[in-house]
């Protein structure tokens, strides 16, 4: 008896400020055959952006090297210099600033 795992990227979704959703699926085999899957819904925003006691904004850009290759394909096309921009905005907005 041979178990094995995987983890596919089931799909990768934008929304409308480019957020991304990444879908992970852990399957787990048995002699070649699936006996078990879970499924991880993973957000990956372009960056972090929070307000310091001062109420100055400290924002952090999200490091994607870590990601699979389809993955961080996805983030570089769609996280352009407008969108990054806008989304801080957003969170700045959102923030009371």
């Amino acid at each position: 008896m041979a178990l094995t795992k995987e983890v596919v990227i089931s799909g990768i979704q934008l929304d409308a400020d480019k957020t991304v959703f990444v879908n992970k699926d852990t399957i787990i085999k048995e002699d070649g055959t699936k006996i078990s899957s879970t499924r991880e819904r993973q957000v990956i925003v372009s960056s972090m952006t929070d307000k310091n006691g001062d109420g100055s904004f400290t924002t952090t850009v999200t490091d994607i090297s870590g990601e699979p290759a389809e993955v961080q394909s996805v983030c570089n096309a769609a996280w352009t210099d407008a969108v990054k921009t806008a989304y801080i905005n957003k969170c700045k907005a959102a923030l009371g600033g």
